[in-house]
């Protein structure tokens, strides 16, 4: 093969795979469900446990109690999980309860062999939960007033064993706004949610742990969070669970009602994203490596071929090709920010985003070489 017939074949790859992105992203956009919030709660709700494992989370756990305890819902409880924590995240939360009943902190049992801790602590949260549906989030998830209610009745509305929501991400510095929108693209831009919602196929499923909302016949069924006792994205084997049992997964888009500022920094963006990325790709380095590859190809690509067209005596479909190929980049990028209430400016970012991910596969790979896997709050996860 020629190098100009090998241009013309990683073109054709490149337009083919984006404008699949395109149509998935269209797709989605018209079906992938909103919360809508309902107010008042309506009384027939029925009673939610809602669970946080909190590790460290004093500058989080306080706002996100007082939200909660303020939430207008018949009736719940709210369950945390003090995991260990060195920073007083259990009295912040008491604190913040001001006495209400409906809170208990639980104390943390030290990490059991073979467990991950955040796993190991929604199993000990289920375990101490009263109610039959099982709400797990996180301790920096917002929960705007009419949230709860919302997220109870679409279950109720889809008899789903699992419903999964993903909050809305606030992003301040740059390094937030370049990487943490790129989650969405990767949901709403490869997986249809007609094909996660009623498909029987395992791999057409995806979560996110900030919020799921399991029945606890579901949790059970499924094997709960014993049965991915090891998984870093133990959100997403979850989903893939409920679905292996022939039991109904659901996706919904916050929509404003659930909100999240996850990192703060470059350096928070990067640990975090490289935390999971690896696991991600089914802990292939392999497969990470031309999964980076692949999104360089088709994001990076058409730019560098723009621009080299500008010192070439002929390049094939310049610069007509290459243009709209960064157009239907954007356009993906674009159309996702839109629907999760980004920053539609960001899209015309892409090219650096995508290095960034590159950055962030990079720093997976070395703590796997380094240490055997990643890093996070103290622990390395092996």
């Amino acid at each position: 093969m020629t190098l100009a017939s090998l241009f013309v074949l990683l073109a054709i790859v490149a337009t083919v795979a984006l404008a699949g992105m395109l149509a998935v992203a269209a797709l989605n956009a018209i079906g992938f469900p909103r919360l809508a919030a309902a107010s008042p709660a309506p009384s027939s709700l029925p009673a939610v446990s809602v669970l946080i494992p909190a590790r460290n989370e004093a500058a989080n756990i306080g706002a996100t109690v007082r939200m909660l305890l303020a939430q207008s819902y018949p009736t719940f409880e709210l369950l945390i999980l003090d995991d260990q924590s060195t920073d007083g995240t259990g009295e912040v939360a008491r604190q913040a309860a001001a006495g209400d009943p409906r809170l208990r902190v639980l104390g943390g049992a030290p990490l059991a062999a073979g467990w991950l801790g955040k796993n190991w602590a929604c199993h000990q949260l289920a375990q101490a939960a009263r109610h039959d549906l099982l709400l797990f989030t996180d301790a920096d998830v917002r929960w705007q007033p009419g949230a709860l209610a919302a997220v109870v009745a679409h279950r109720q509305t889809s008899s789903a064993a699992l419903l999964t929501i993903w909050p809305t991400q606030v992003t301040v510095t740059w390094g937030e706004r370049l990487v943490a929108p790129l989650m969405a693209l990767a949901v709403l831009a490869y997986l249809p949610v007609w094909l996660a919602h009623h498909s029987p196929y395992v791999l057409a499923a995806a979560a996110n742990g900030q919020c799921l909302l399991f029945t606890r016949r579901g949790y059970a069924q499924c094997g709960g969070h014993s049965a991915v006792r090891g998984e870093i994205i133990e959100d997403v084997r979850l989903a893939q669970r409920v679905k292996a049992v022939g039991l109904a997964l659901r996706m919904a888009d916050g929509a404003g009602l659930l909100q999240t500022r996850m990192y703060h920094n470059w350096g928070e963006v990067r640990d975090g994203y490289a935390k999971n990325i690896l696991a991600g790709h089914w802990n292939s380095p392999a497969l990470l490596l031309f999964s980076a590859l692949f999104h360089l190809l088709v994001f990076v690509g058409p730019w560098l071929w723009l621009g080299a067209g500008l010192f070439a005596s002929e390049t094939l479909g310049w610069p007509q090709w290459p243009v709209a190929l960064i157009v239907m980049g954007i356009s993906v990028r674009g159309l996702t920010a839109a629907m999760t209430q980004q920053r539609l400016r960001d899209a015309l970012l892409l090219p650096i985003s995508t290095l960034l991910m590159c950055w962030i596969a990079t720093q997976a790979l070395w703590w796997r070489l380094r240490h055997g896997g990643p890093i996070w709050k103290g622990r390395v996860i092996r």
